[in-house]
């Protein structure tokens, strides 16, 4: 719960949602990993591994965000590093993300490139 109010600055759920989701993402793999300044979290980090036919095993990040107030001191770095040495740690050769529009030259400095796949979405009613 400790990294809710900072998730919440990138996605909109309450906390019991966040909660489910967390514990749900949970027993496939998902982890989340936090930046700490004196105790306080100031970037979160949701990452899992995944193994599919077109891609093969890589690490997928989910969730990233730094506090608002924390945003241009290295934390998205440092957190995008630890994804880097925990796939490498994995056997892993690829990290894949879905990255907003106003993120993506952060990422491009981190020397990630834009995937020709593009993702899509259809709502179910139920």
């Amino acid at each position: 719960m400790l990294a809710y109010p900072v998730i919440a600055q990138l996605r909109s759920l309450d906390a019991p949602v966040f909660l489910e989701r967390i514990r749900r993402q949970s027993h496939s793999g998902y982890e989340l990993v936090a930046a700490f300044d004196r105790g306080t979290i100031i970037g979160v980090m949701g990452m899992r591994p995944v193994h599919t036919l077109a891609r093969g095993a890589h690490l997928h990040i989910d969730d990233l965000v730094v506090d608002a107030a924390g945003r241009g001191t290295g934390v998205g770095r440092a957190l995008m590093a630890y994804a880097e040495a925990d796939a490498r740690a994995r056997g892993m050769t690829a990290i894949f993300l879905d990255a907003r529009p106003d993120a993506i030259a952060f990422y491009e400095r981190e020397s990630y490139v834009l995937h020709p796949a593009p993702s899509m979405k259809k709502v179910l009613s139920t």
